[in-house]
């Protein structure tokens, strides 16, 4: 099953209570307030773990509390500080206030990790409140509550290739052959319900992630078949492979429909990088030509059969260059180092 939103509520934990002790010591004859600070809450933290792929853990964990800081003792001892509450989600994951939609965050590499509900400060003891005519104060101060916070988590899928295609159009067959995904295939439509993960491996230690997202139907954008609901998870992918059967009806509407979809749903998304590849091309007689489409934004034009494995070295080669040229463009050209 794959989980990409789940709604939590954290509490910080409480502080712990100052407290209210008098001294008594040696060579001291009057003593004096000793009661020492309550220790302060634990917060509750979210980090990415890269070992997880949904949010699953959570759908029916509501409720995340951090622990409570101890109250203070006497001889001016601070209680110790509430255990922080770890919580683990995977790298993707967008954070909002579930009332207000507030943005608070995103968590997208391994080990970054952000603090949702921060503890309560910890009570002062009467330590602190002796004054020039007030030298034996008999009062403290309680400790403060956490934050509370209702958050809701969101999902999308990190890769470095996105495949975009009407039902049937070939994604699962050719991420099932290209790496060790094992995604539903069937003759009918929307066998895909949610994203499927693959790493491909080519030659000389190379690899990328590629990421099949369900079937793009004419209206998507405005929550027809899958929709919104997956249509998001395309936002994280690098660079597009817009997939066009050669047994469709028309192979330049299809490719026109996928386009307007995205451009509908993001103008952002329309402008990122893509190619075409007309799949299925096994179904054609020595005799058909493959189709011909009109896309002058796409960097490159690809003809394969996921059955007979023609025209897949080009691709992958080629899909692999954009996804290295994507990367090195986020992180400042620092990856030009390697030469494919």
């Amino acid at each position: 099953m794959f989980i990409d939103r789940a709604v939590i509520i954290a509490y910080g934990g409480v502080g712990g209570s100052g407290s209210e002790a008098m001294r008594r010591e040696k060579g001291v004859p009057r003593g004096g307030p000793g009661g020492g600070d309550g220790g302060a809450g634990g917060s509750v933290i979210l980090i990415a773990d890269a070992q997880l792929g949904t949010l699953m853990d959570l759908r029916y964990r509501h409720h995340l509390r951090a622990k409570r800081g101890l109250h203070g003792g006497s001889n001016a001892k601070t209680g110790r500080s509430g255990e922080d509450l770890i919580v683990r989600v995977p790298p993707g994951t967008i954070l909002r206030d579930a009332e207000s939609q507030e943005f608070l965050g995103e968590l997208l590499k391994d080990g970054e990790h952000l603090v949702v509900a921060k503890g309560g400060r910890g009570g002062r003891g009467n330590i602190h409140f002796t004054t020039d005519t007030r030298q034996a104060p008999r009062y403290w101060e309680p400790g403060f509550e956490g934050e509370e916070i209702r958050v809701e988590l969101e999902l999308k899928l990190i890769a470095d290739i996105g495949l975009v295609g009407e039902p049937n159009a070939g994604k699962s067959t050719f991420l099932s052959v290209i790496s060790a995904a094992e995604p539903k295939i069937a003759d009918y439509p929307f066998t895909t319900v949610s994203p499927n993960l693959g790493v491909v491996q080519i030659s000389d230690f190379r690899s990328f992630v590629v990421a099949d997202i369900p079937g793009i139907i004419e209206g998507a954008h405005e929550g027809k078949g899958l929709g919104h609901q997956f249509l998001k998870h395309i936002e994280r992918t690098r660079s597009l492979a817009l997939m066009v059967p050669v047994d469709a009806e028309d192979c330049q509407a299809e490719y026109d429909t996928l386009r307007t979809e995205l451009s509908s749903y993001s103008k952002e998304l329309a402008g990122r990088p893509h190619c075409v590849v007309l799949t299925k091309v096994d179904l054609l007689s020595d005799a058909e030509a493959v189709p011909s489409i009109v896309a002058p934004e796409a960097w490159g034009t690809f003809s394969i059969s996921s059955v007979t494995r023609d025209g897949m070295t080009e691709l992958l080669e080629g899909l692999w260059a954009r996804a290295q040229e994507a990367l090195a463009e986020e992180r400042g050209g620092e990856d030009e180092w390697w030469t494919p």
